[in-house]
């Protein structure tokens, strides 16, 4: 059967929702030891959360890249999580979902969250058909991001690490076992539909 162009997959459980994210080490290491993002960590920035493991290793470049060497997997409250797409807006403009231009502006102006899709990627890192979500926090979103929906922080930088080493010598099969079992999220379709291009 053929992926939808638009869906959300993630980790989860009835409860809870992986996401991911990368930091520097001051930040991402703190986190993952107490638990709790750190001061350093600002809540009055946009933050990004990607449910898809395989979009944040393009986007950090499997913990390679600068100031994106700690990976993190955050798990949140599904409630949290469904709270933020419901307060979302669509990060670009589309005819026919939104009235007009200026209509679409004054609701991203004030929308704690932001939606992106993404090509989704595969092993290695090639973009795919099919297109993964990106959910942007500011705001009171970040807030309660941080404070309330944030139940678990782990450092997957290991797992990122030995995943691609498979990945770089072709063993794709001991690659795909060790990848976070990513399954359609059961959202409504009253979320998503304002939310899809």
């Amino acid at each position: 059967m053929e992926e939808p162009k638009h869906r959300i997959r993630a980790l989860h459980t009835a409860t809870t929702v992986t996401v991911y994210q990368a930091y520097p080490p001051a930040i991402g290491l703190p986190a993952a030891r107490t638990g709790r993002f750190p001061a350093a960590w600002q809540r009055t920035r946009m933050t990004w959360i990607k449910p898809s493991f395989l979009w944040m290793m393009y986007r950090c470049g499997w913990g390679g890249k600068e100031d994106q060497e700690t990976v993190l997997a955050v798990e949140i409250t599904r409630e949290g999580f469904e709270w933020a797409l419901r307060h979302a807006c669509l990060s670009h403009y589309e005819r026919g979902l939104h009235t007009d231009l200026a209509a679409w502006k004054r609701d991203l102006k004030r929308a704690p969250a932001r939606v992106q899709w993404d090509p989704e990627r595969d092993l290695f890192l090639r973009p795919l058909p099919h297109r993964s979500l990106q959910l942007g926090l500011t705001g009171e979103a970040a807030r309660r991001y941080a404070d309330e929906w944030t139940l678990t922080i782990t450092d997957v930088t290991p797992l990122a690490q030995e995943i691609h080493a498979h990945v770089r010598d072709g063993d794709l099969t001991a690659a795909e076992r060790l990848l976070p079992a990513e399954v359609p999220y059961p959202a409504a379709e009253e979320l998503l539909a304002p939310l899809r291009p």
